[in-house]
């Protein structure tokens, strides 16, 4: 599904008053399709980071925002993000669809929501003696996360406020990088970098392939050989085997990862 957004302009000052006042960039709808379409409003800020310590009025016992977000979440995996809508929650939690509106304001910012709590608690990344080693192990759990949750790539690419999870998760793997002697200016470059190759990696095979077979499936048709023949003569001799995109994945993070160490020894 492709996703569009409207952005309205915002300057820099104005993203960056006191705490609890942030806003972000007002999006607008533009276009939906089987997954539905997120639309972000100005309150996303406090939505993941307003004070949480307080008691809302009305809000009844056993129901939580917590507890909306985790079956809201076992929805989306099970079913499909486009299986997510607060009549189906309320009836899987057993309360009135109103009752979820006391705790989340509507489906655009439950989602929100959800993509932040699949990085609750550090990310758990192996020992490493290289910031090299830091940054591979970032990649594979950043497209372990996506694997696990296939939904979750509609908002990784999305335009979004960084939630606490979210940035925790950077925080934890800049500290990581640090202690390893990478500078902090080069580190969340390098963060970044891989975790944009995880994220468009990560595509096909939430996508639906699952293989190389899959993924290059329509070359069995002859005349789609005869089309692209050098297309069909490198995936006939390389990949008939059933080879998981996974391989691809790996070969292409060593390969950011040589350009990162090439850069950064070139710097030192």
């Amino acid at each position: 599904m492709r996703m569009g957004y409207a952005f309205q302009r915002t300057s820099y000052a104005s993203l960056v008053r006191a705490p609890g006042t942030l806003r972000g960039p007002r999006l607008a709808r533009r276009e939906a399709g089987a997954e539905g379409v997120l639309l972000l409003g100005q309150g996303e800020y406090e939505l993941l980071w307003g004070d949480r310590s307080r008691p809302g009025r009305g809000r009844p016992s056993g129901l939580t925002r917590e507890r909306i977000v985790a079956e809201a979440v076992a929805i989306a995996d099970a079913e499909g993000l486009h299986k997510v809508s607060m009549k189906h929650l309320a009836d899987r939690l057993g309360s009135g669809v109103m009752s979820l509106y006391r705790h989340v304001p509507g489906k655009d910012e439950l989602v929100i929501l959800m993509y932040d709590s699949l990085m609750d608690g550090p990310p758990d990344l192996p020992d490493a003696d290289t910031w090299r080693d830091v940054l591979l192990h970032w990649g594979r759990t950043v497209i372990g996360l996506f694997r696990a949750h296939p939904w979750a790539i509609t908002v990784g690419t999305s335009a979004r406020t960084m939630g606490p999870g979210e940035a925790g998760w950077v925080d934890h793997v800049l500290g990581r990088l640090g202690a390893l002697g990478l500078p902090a200016d080069l580190g969340l470059m390098a963060v970044l970098t891989v975790d944009c190759f995880a994220l468009g990696a990560a595509r096909p095979e939430t996508g639906g392939a699952g293989s190389s077979a899959e993924f290059f499936s329509f070359l069995a048709d002859p005349a789609a050989g005869a089309r692209f023949p050098h297309l069909a003569a490198v995936t006939t001799a390389s990949f008939a085997s059933e080879q998981l995109l996974e391989d691809y994945f790996e070969f292409g993070l060593q390969r950011v990862l040589d350009g990162l160490e090439q850069y950064i020894d070139a710097r030192a």
